[in-house]
């Protein structure tokens, strides 16, 4: 099925039954994990060449599925949720078992390709760090506050908390933050996504705000901030950030239901899209780049009041353009 404002994009069959609350691709294959409120994580098969893609497996938590991410081989899903718990998901024997468990519901969950262990960010207030044949974690990091976003480029790991601190990780020496610094962004966190180059990150904010921000304080005198999805005086949470594999251009999505495409290092807009009607609460490219999924409903940004068992809940691939992801020269002086 196409969708109506950008007639280009595939929506596609079988979606979630609530709110899309994160979406991974496969690092090897074109195959597209969803995590939902409805308490499920779903697995779908895309064919680029063909532009569609058909529902390929789905597990359940006991609670909403909060995030979800792939290892490194594309034979496993894993999943945080509300229920506390962190599961993994054969895509090979179809079973799911439980890996991690918290004291509170697991916001953010990353694959660490190096050392196969799985790190679980939790509103308890704790990273832990799992290996995924023993119920216990192997390591377990207390955070000044809630986890509210998370992000893992080897041997980089960023974690952002509900307090606007962003506490840098070097995962050589996962125990101890390498660096402890303030959000440059005033209001509460949002997204946090690594540089592919591992230098760095992108973090966004519920203000229409993101910084780019490097590690070492010798480079961070070219962070920098940006105002996005905003419309007048009306400000939009800065939903998704997801870097391109290839170029290192990146994209947001936001709660105007908006996605636009970026080039950090010319500071500009590549790409700007028509809205979608309702917000993006999820938005990721594929491991080549040539897709650009998102997800379409109510993101809860404007409380209870605005929500409607009638929200269209929706996933739609957009096939990036070239020219619209490609880097442009950096302007000069």
């Amino acid at each position: 099925m196409l969708n109506t404002v950008t007639p280009k994009d595939y929506e596609v069959p079988q979606p979630p039954n609530d709110g899309i609350s994160d979406m991974k691709f496969s690092p090897v294959a074109d195959y597209l994990a969803v995590s939902s409120w409805d308490n499920n994580v779903r697995i779908y098969e895309v064919n680029a060449t063909a532009g569609n893609a058909t529902g390929k497996a789905i597990y359940s938590h006991e609670k909403p599925a909060l995030c979800c991410d792939w290892s490194k081989d594309g034979s496993k899903v894993i999943s945080g949720g509300a229920d506390n718990a962190g599961r993994c998901f054969d895509v090979t024997t179809q079973q799911s078992i439980q890996i991690a468990i918290h004291d509170q519901p697991i916001r953010c969950i990353k694959y660490i390709d190096q050392t196969y262990l799985v790190a679980t960010g939790s509103w308890d207030k704790t990273i832990k760090y799992w290996d995924m044949r023993s119920p216990s974690p192997v390591l377990n990091v207390t955070l000044p506050e809630r986890c509210y976003a998370m992000d893992v480029i080897y041997p980089l790991m960023v974690a952002g908390t509900a307090d606007g601190l962003v506490q840098i990780y070097n995962l050589g020496h996962p125990s101890t933050p390498y660096i402890t610094r303030q959000s440059p962004l005033k209001f509460q966190t949002r997204y946090i996504s690594c540089f592919p180059s591992g230098n760095g990150y992108a973090i966004g904010s519920i203000e229409g705000r993101v910084g780019i921000q490097y590690v070492e304080e010798k480079d961070n005198l070219t962070s920098y901030s940006f105002r996005c999805h905003r419309n007048g005086n009306n400000v939009y949470s800065v939903n998704a950030i997801s870097f391109h594999p290839i170029y290192g251009t990146f994209s947001t999505a936001g709660s105007d239901g908006t996605f636009n495409f970026w080039d950090k290092d010319s500071r500009q807009r590549l790409k700007g899209f028509n809205p979608v009607g309702t917000s993006i609460p999820a938005a990721t490219f594929n491991r080549n780049g040539t897709i650009y999924t998102y997800a379409v409903s109510y993101d809860w940004s404007k409380g209870f009041l605005q929500s409607s068992s009638t929200n269209k809940n929706a996933v739609f691939l957009h096939f990036v353009k070239d020219g619209d992801i490609r880097p442009k020269p950096v302007r000069r002086n």
